[in-house]
């Protein structure tokens, strides 16, 4: 790592700090003008921010209490497709509601036959005149119910490789044909979804880039180029941290248990080594690196970290964590309480939390299934970050690398 942040009296500091004093209580029209909604983009929707003028950025708004519009999916990845592949109608048409979060995007990529290989879909799209009719079903919808548009991928030509004949559209919701069945999780929260398509009738204006691109553009837009160290977070950044957990202990005036105090200190190290490789990510984009060990080792700790964060908490509250709504709250300061449940409110996906600690309890067993799950994520660092070869076929004792050249695995060890 080879950085500083910048001063408290750096330029760009003084600059946002003077728009925000000019305007106070922004609207979300009035952040995405400035520049400050998605500034890593470039105008009019961004100020094609660098890494550290980003962080600068997000620290000063944070610092003011200004929060972005929360429209995830839209602004992450339907935005930065629209704006790589899609025509200008689509650009004008979508990117500002996305950005103000006027309107609300979901992601119909998942599907229940398709396992852990998305290339595997079975949605089919077909040509029919100037519409595509759609049929399929797509699963793990996160906020399905509460979207008025999706991006969605299908099969537009089955006769050619399954990475090549996949295409990208822009899906309104509520077209006829369309029907949800929503999926309940362990919380009680309702928010993923089935998603039914039966002879749905697509404009055939809606499709993104050309047919058959979809593999190519799904993979692209998964990549997040914005740049933050507000991520420590539990719960893929929405439920507090390791050392908010920690800070309670210690404004209850710590704790005497040695068990609890080595798990303690165990989870203080994991939020440490997180934290010095989101540095090294960050260090990686400043000197104009692709990050790429630093990712892959992010996404496997961090997820068993939030579970580590929710386990200890639910712990530290005794016998009474058994119960449902409970966690230290004795210990939480009521505004940590009320801003973590407001964070998670605001996402539109957990509406029904009532405890902040209970509610990650419950629900962190996703953390290492959602996004890529955790054996599919090891199995990544394997073979790319390590190069371990990948599994034997149990009938040719190769290799899958071996199997394309030919060479013999031997033993197999």
């Amino acid at each position: 790592m080879d950085f500083d942040l910048p001063p408290d009296d750096d330029p760009r500091r003084l600059e946002v700090r003077a728009w925000l004093e000019a305007n106070p209580g922004p609207t979300p029209d009035e952040l995405l003008d400035a520049g400050y909604t998605v500034p890593h983009l470039p105008a009019p929707w961004g100020v094609e921010a660098d890494p550290m003028h980003q962080i600068v950025i997000d620290e000063e708004l944070r610092r003011a209490g200004v929060r972005r519009p929360d429209n995830a999916i839209g602004i992450g990845w339907a935005a930065p497709t629209i704006l790589l592949a899609g025509t200008e109608e689509q650009k004008q048409r979508y990117l500002r509601p996305i950005f103000t979060g006027e309107e609300f995007w979901c992601q119909m990529f998942s599907e229940p036959d398709a396992g852990s290989d998305l290339a595997n879909l079975g949605t089919r799209a077909v040509r029919d005149g100037d519409e595509y009719v759609i049929n399929g079903s797509k699963i793990w919808t996160s906020g399905a119910h509460l979207s008025q548009f999706g991006i969605l991928i299908a099969r537009t030509d089955p006769d050619v490789p399954k990475h090549k004949g996949i295409s990208y559209f822009i899906c309104p919701t509520d077209l006829p044909g369309i029907s949800m069945s929503p999926i309940i999780d362990p919380t009680t929260a309702h928010s993923f979804n089935q998603v039914f398509f039966d002879d749905v009738r697509l404009p055939a204006d809606l499709l993104v880039g050309a047919e058959g691109d979809g593999w190519r553009l799904a993979r692209v837009t998964l990549a997040n180029e914005r740049v933050s160290l507000s991520s420590a977070g539990s719960l893929w950044g929405a439920g507090p941290s390791a050392e908010d957990l920690l800070e309670l202990v210690r404004r209850a005036g710590g704790c005497d248990d040695p068990v609890l105090r080595q798990k303690m200190a165990s989870l203080k190290c994991e939020a440490e080594v997180l934290r010095l490789n989101r540095l090294r990510t960050l260090s990686a984009k400043l000197a104009g690196r692709t990050p790429g060990v630093e990712a892959s080792i992010q996404k496997a700790m961090a997820d068993d970290h939030g579970q580590h964060v929710m386990e200890l908490a639910k712990e530290l509250a005794g016998t009474s964590g058994m119960l449902i709504g409970s966690g230290p709250k004795g210990m939480l300061r009521p505004v940590l309480e009320e801003s973590f449940t407001e964070n998670l409110l605001r996402t539109r996906q957990f509406p029904d939390v009532s405890s902040i600690w209970h509610y990650g309890f419950i629900f962190s067993p996703a953390l290492t299934l959602g996004g890529g799950t955790f054996a599919v994520q090891r199995n990544i660092i394997g073979e790319r970050v390590l190069g371990l070869s990948r599994d034997i076929d149990v009938d040719s004792g190769k290799t899958w690398a071996e199997t394309r050249t030919g060479a013999s695995s031997g033993s197999g060890a």
